[in-house]
């Protein structure tokens, strides 16, 4: 229950309009969140590389409403495109396709993203779309599949949440399509008529689509950099070390080298895990958003750990 209520208001504009008035939730959410500029997160990623650790950068921002809004946010992707290239950072770039205008106009969209893909091809760097609630399921994959069958489908690949039915369905025919997945179990509020309302529902499906995702890997050879511009055919997004033991085994018990997988996670989440896996051989590789919108990232991240609550909270009694 306190889940769902999290997930709510962080779509909730009035309580947006709140949380973001707070100076300490702005000093909380800097735990989760690089910072407001792209030079905080060029720091935090280079951090992150002295360690061995790729990243996916993302300007925060999402549902974008007017069309000038949406030219600004393809225009600071490609600026962060161009950073990261002339600095050989071992980064991509995550994008949601409301923030550049899906919402609004597919055509813009379209646009909008193949721009960015070819800015990333020129930069010979992987974009990843992120995935949104289920109001937007079909269409970023729509979405996806027309931008990758332009020419783009070494530079780009998708996320699957397993959060809901319909995924099992979905990635078999994207890995039939020899599509790159990044599976995460899904941080929105669903109806149950779409998705399972149960966490233990959610990680056997989160398990059964890792099985499927290296078993593919395992017969597939996709573009992998070792400096981290390209992620392996599968990305297993998790920080439940429950299911990381299981996708470990199972590549073991299928023989997939551990340069087949990688591990994604959050920054400001469980650094020790990924530090741990990276030193054993895995790619890992760490989600770094930053910028002003950071609330509706924020309340999200609260609403998947309560040891993240419980943080915001003692920051909350000690203000």
């Amino acid at each position: 229950m306190l889940k769902l209520l999290l997930i709510y208001l962080s779509q909730a504009e009035w309580a947006r309009t709140i949380v973001q008035r707070w100076g300490f939730a702005k000093r909380t959410a800097a735990r989760f969140v690089a910072g407001e500029t792209l030079d905080d997160a060029v720091a935090v990623i280079k951090d992150l590389s002295s360690k061995g650790i790729h990243s996916t950068l993302d300007h925060l921002g999402e549902h974008v409403t007017s069309r000038e809004g949406a030219l600004n946010a393809a225009a600071e992707i490609r600026e962060i495109i161009d950073r990261l290239a002339q600095e050989g950072l071992r980064s991509g770039v995550s994008v949601k396709l409301s923030q550049i205008g899906l919402v609004l106009d597919q055509a813009l969209c379209r646009e909008n993203m193949l721009g960015i893909l070819d800015k990333a091809r020129q930069a010979n760097l992987f974009i990843r779309i992120d995935m949104e609630d289920s109001s937007l399921t079909q269409a970023t994959l729509d979405m996806y599949r027309e931008v990758r069958d332009s020419g783009y489908g070494d530079y780009t690949g998708v996320v699957i949440q397993a959060s809901l039915y319909r995924s099992v369905r979905d990635v078999k025919e994207l890995l039939a399509e020899g599509s790159s997945i990044r599976l995460c179990k899904g941080a929105y509020k669903e109806p149950r008529t779409i998705a399972y309302p149960r966490k233990k529902d959610v990680d056997q499906n989160y398990d059964r689509l890792t099985r499927m995702l290296l078993d593919k890997a395992l017969e597939s050879s996709s573009r992998v950099s070792s400096d981290g511009a390209f992620p392996p055919l599968s990305a297993i997004a998790t920080h439940d070390q429950s299911r990381i033991s299981l996708a470990r085994e199972y590549a073991r018990q299928i023989g997939l080298p551990r340069e087949g997988l990688e591990f994604q996670m959050l920054h400001g989440i469980c650094g020790d895990l990924q530090e741990m896996l990276a030193a054993e051989g895995y790619p890992v590789r760490v989600y770094v958003p930053y910028g002003m919108e950071w609330y509706p990232y924020f309340v999200r991240r609260l609403a998947e750990r309560p040891a993240n609550l419980w943080f915001f909270l003692s920051n909350l009694i000690r203000r």
